[in-house]
Parts: C-alpha cells; sequence; structure tokens
C-alpha cells in the first residue's frame, strides 16, 4: 500500500477512455476545446471569471506570484507553506520575492497577525504586497480554512494594499470536509489553484482561477516558464473527470484516514491528535514512534514517508480501500506488539 502521497494515484478507466478520445486542438492558439471546457468548468466552480491550465501546481502557484507580486516585496505565509518549503526558493528565482513567515502553530493566521506582520515594513523592512493561504495546509493534518478564516485574513490584506492568493491544491478535500462550496472558501481571495493530480486522481494538471486581465497576463508567464502546451486535451479530458466524478469519494478518503489517526494515537499516545485530521493527511511525531517503525512498516509492504526530520506522513486516497486500511491497521498491530 503505497500512503506516501495522493499523488501516487492511477487514472480510472473512465479517465483513460476520456483521454484517449478527447477533442484537441492547439491549446497556444486557444483551440483545444477540452482545455477550454476544463477551464471553463473550474472557474465556474471556483467562482471566478476566468482559469488557466498548466502542468502542475508549483507552476500555478509560481503565476500566481508573478501576476499579483511586486519584485523586492515580501510574500506573508505560513512557516509551512508550500510556496516556502517546497518549491526550490521559486518565488525569490522568478518572482524577485522573499519569503516573511507568519507565526503560526498550524498554517492559520489571524486578521491581527497580518496587520502586524505588514507594519513590520516600517521598520526598514521590505514590504509585503501578497498574502498567502494554504487550503487544506498539509503539515498540520490537513488543517482547514474556514470561510470566515479566509475572509478574515484577506480583508486585512486588501485594507493594507496586498492580494491574496490562496494555494488551494487541496481544496477540493477542504470543500467536501467542511460542506461548503470550493467558491466560498475562494471568495475573498485574487487568486486560487487547485490540483487535479492529488486527491482528485487525473494523472496531471492543475488549474490556476482568477479575473479575466490575471489570467491573460499569467497565460503570458506561462509561455515564458516553458508551460504552454499544445494538444493538452488529451490530460485535459481526465482532469474534466476528475472534477465532476471524483470530489464526492473525498470522504471516505477522509474517513479512512481518521480510521488510521486513531489507530496511531491508541497504540502510541502523542504520535497524532485524531480530532486534528479533517481530511486524507495524518501527520505523525516521529518520536512518539519506535525508531525501527519505518523499516517494519515498509517490510509488511506499507509505504509512507517524512515530510522533515520530525514528521511521517501517511495520506489516503482512492487506490486505498477498506482491505488496504485493514492491513495497515494490522501491520501497526504487529510492531506495536513487538515492543
Amino acid at each position: 500500500m503505497d500512503l506516501r502521497s495522493d499523488t501516487v494515484t492511477l487514472p480510472t478507466p473512465e479517465m483513460r477512455r476520456a483521454m484517449a478520445e478527447a477533442e484537441v486542438g492547439d491549446d497556444v492558439y486557444g483551440e483545444d476545446p477540452t482545455v477550454n471546457r476544463l477551464q471553463s468548468l473550474a472557474a465556474a466552480l471556483l467562482g471566478k471569471e476566468s482559469a488557466l491550465f498548466v502542468p502542475s501546481g508549483t507552476m500555478a502557484n509560481q503565476l500566481a506570484l508573478r501576476v499579483l507580486g511586486t519584485p523586492g516585496s515580501e510574500l506573508l505565509c505560513a512557516d509551512g507553506a508550500h510556496v516556502y518549503r517546497y518549491e526550490g526558493a521559486a518565488a525569490a528565482m522568478n518572482s524577485g520575492m522573499q519569503c516573511r513567515l507568519i507565526n503560526d502553530d498550524d498554517g492559520l493566521f489571524t486578521a491581527d497577525d497580518v496587520r502586524d506582520a505588514v507594519e513590520v515594513a516600517g521598520y526598514h523592512r521590505p514590504p509585503a504586497s501578497v498574502l498567502w493561504i494554504e487550503n487544506s495546509h498539509m503539515p498540520a493534518n490537513g488543517r482547514l480554512w474556514t470561510s470566515d478564516e479566509v475572509a478574515a485574513a484577506a480583508g486585512a490584506a486588501h485594507a493594507a494594499g496586498l492580494r491574496v492568493h490562496c494555494d488551494g491544491a487541496r481544496i477540493w478535500n477542504a470543500s467536501v470536509a467542511l460542506g461548503v462550496p470550493p467558491s466560498e472558501l475562494a471568495a475573498a481571495c485574487d487568486t486560487v489553484m487547485f490540483c487535479l493530480s492529488k486527491g482528485l486522481g487525473a494523472p496531471i494538471g492543475s488549474l490556476l482561477c482568477g479575473t479575466a486581465d490575471v489570467i491573460a497576463e499569467a497565460r503570458l508567464h506561462r509561455q515564458r516558464l516553458g508551460g504552454a502546451m499544445r494538444q493538452a486535451g488529451v490530460v485535459a479530458a481526465a482532469g474534466v473527470v476528475a472534477v465532476e466524478t471524483m470530489v464526492d469519494r473525498l470522504a471516505d478518503d477522509h474517513a479512512r484516514a481518521l480510521v488510521l489517526a486513531e489507530a496511531l494515537a491508541a497504540r502510541w499516545p502523542g504520535s497524532v491528535e485524531p480530532v486534528d485530521v479533517r481530511t486524507n493527511i495524518v501527520c505523525t511525531s516521529a518520536a512518539a514512534l519506535p525508531e525501527s517503525f519505518p523499516d517494519e512498516m515498509l517490510a509488511a509492504g506499507i509505504l509512507f514517508g517524512p515530510i522533515d526530520p520530525r514528521t511521517y506522513r501517511f495520506v489516503t486516497h482512492k487506490d486505498i480501500d477498506d482491505d488496504d486500511l485493514a492491513r495497515t491497521l494490522s501491520a501497526l498491530d504487529a510492531v506495536h506488539e513487538r515492543r
């Protein structure tokens, strides 16, 4: 069982059929009908005017920075933000911006936190131009931002002249867990991106959504970054299937992740707080688990991975069913009994 990430999933038979039969054209000319359909669908579902199909979530995030940010300014984000930890310092390389971390325990911050961070610029620090929200916030067990929390932080940022981006790689998980449409979660943000290749199970791609003028500029930057594609409808077709058919089943992933979190906490108290697991991500304290835990689980055929020296991560997804979960729990039992 591969619990390293929800990016390891295989396309469904319906996705494969859609890819084989996709109507295509040259997307650089805006003439691929399947890409256009996916972009229109994404924009409507996220409550934005327009959307752009790109190869990866990192590219979508970097495009957002290029169009929202100002070179020589700072990007306000959480310490665990993907744009800070996992994008290879691309903010500095691509947009001439540096990250300023807002103090947080779980990826969330308040309007007061935003105002305090903006005020610091008056003390010989670079000004901030972008606020970054990550919903859900992966390193904190997929911690959710509610609509009210997003609106409060974004409102403070807008009042200070900043623009706001939502890294919504797993915003569909947040939507299902909170029982609200993703458009509501992204309403206060200038741009939002989401991944097709995580919980939704498509093989490739992400969407950046925003106003028509912002997306038009992002399209130009996509070309500059080498992300313009030709007959991309072949892969966009899987994205259409993902958005139309794979959202509701995310609740199953969430339920299995909670069972896994409860099992870990019962065997090794302090390894994880199950109450914090609302979506498909379980982050555990490595120090609370036996030193031999990774090797023993690997020997049992259970794959997972670290996200930093102190934290292991398990991610449930569409290719993990109840039988796989039962095998994982049995492996946990075996490790626990040997202690």
